[in-house]
């Protein structure tokens, strides 16, 4: 991919683990791949205080999205202000991608959750935007989607 072309690519900050969660990330997400990674070099060390040949920045793909991961050292941590929505067709999906993701991290309400290095996502199902826009249904759907943490999309469709 010439990322030369791209208008947005989301550059995450990591302290160390930025090969390691790209890595983690490209094993979660179907047609995903790491294109390349850059190291620090001895320039620059009196600044960034990273050695020579420490990882700083991999590019890679998500399902066919572009990410950089970059190791920054402690400054700076997630939090969620920025989080990633994967919208899934179905309860395997919802399911499929909780488990991974939550697996060293932790599930928060509405179908947040905090992976292991502290990035949010949430997991919707597909059909959440139309539900909550039917006038008929959206303050039903609401009230039963605030009690939840992993979305069940038939309690949903039911509300």
């Amino acid at each position: 991919m010439n990322m030369a072309n791209l208008k947005l690519t989301p550059c995450l900050w990591f302290d160390k683990e930025a090969e390691e969660a790209a890595n983690f990330y490209v094993s979660v997400f179907k047609n995903s791949n790491i294109d390349n990674i850059s190291y620090y070099t001895k320039e620059g060390f009196e600044i960034h205080g990273m050695p020579a040949g420490t990882v700083l920045t991999v590019s890679f793909q998500l399902d066919g999205n572009p990410f950089t991961a970059m190791n920054g050292g402690p400054l700076f941590k997630f939090n969620e202000a920025v989080s990633f929505q994967i919208f899934c067709e179905t309860q395997q999906e919802i399911d499929f991608y909780w488990d991974k993701l939550t697996e060293g991290g932790n599930e928060v309400e509405c179908g947040w959750l905090k992976d292991k290095y502290g990035l949010s996502w949430q997991v919707v199902p597909s059909v959440l935007p139309e539900l909550l826009t039917d006038p008929a249904r959206a303050e039903r759907v609401m009230k039963v989607l605030m009690q939840m943490k992993k979305f069940n999309i038939e309690e949903l469709l039911n509300a």
